[in-house]
């Protein structure tokens, strides 16, 4: 025999609501993903680098071209917000004061993995791809690769291209800032 199990899926708002009312605490490593709280993996030392690098490499070559947004949310329709580690955001001068960041603000988004990259493959990039999320690169910190998506379509992205070491990646938003994966890696 067997049980039909019911899920009840959360909205963004809900979700905030939980937040406000201390059912999630600020500091919990949640996020929402497709109407279900998920937990998120514990932040390794290679991943916190990797993440700090980035930020570094983007701060010095974007300036006033977009915003780096470090795992800050996005609010991807009425179900999902996640946090990825790295966006960089079309520019607005009260730097998103007003609300969170939604895919028509995101030109890049970068999830680094260091024990989740068949998680951020096979649930997050879709996410995204639903979402119209331009370009994601996906770090993957165990493969020594940077995994590019580029023109999303339904639940995919047209074009993947891995990169590793001695190549280079260009955000298709700013094609002039070239970083070195091998920069990336570290």
């Amino acid at each position: 025999m067997s049980v039909q199990v019911s899920r009840r899926r959360f909205t963004v708002d809900e979700y905030h609501r939980m937040l406000e009312a201390g059912i999630l605490g600020e500091d919990d490593r949640v996020e929402l993903i497709n109407g279900e709280v998920v937990e998120m993996a514990p932040i390794g030392s290679r991943h916190a680098a990797c993440v700090k690098r980035l930020n570094t490499l983007f701060a010095l070559q974007v300036r006033d071209r977009a915003i780096v947004g470090i795992q800050d949310p996005i609010r991807l329709g009425e179900f999902s917000e996640p946090q990825p580690d790295i966006t960089l955001l079309r520019p607005r001068p009260d730097y998103y004061a007003a609300g969170h960041p939604t895919s028509e603000d995101v030109l890049l988004v970068i999830e680094v993995a260091e024990t989740s990259a068949e998680y951020d493959r096979q649930v997050k990039v879709p996410l995204y791809a639903r979402a119209g999320i331009p370009e994601v690169w996906v770090v993957d910190l165990a493969g020594e690769a940077v995994e590019v998506y580029r023109e999303p379509a339904g639940n995919s992205y047209r074009q993947m291209r891995r990169l590793g070491r001695g190549e280079t990646v260009s955000p298709e938003a700013l094609p002039n800032l070239a970083l070195a994966v091998d920069d990336i890696l570290g």
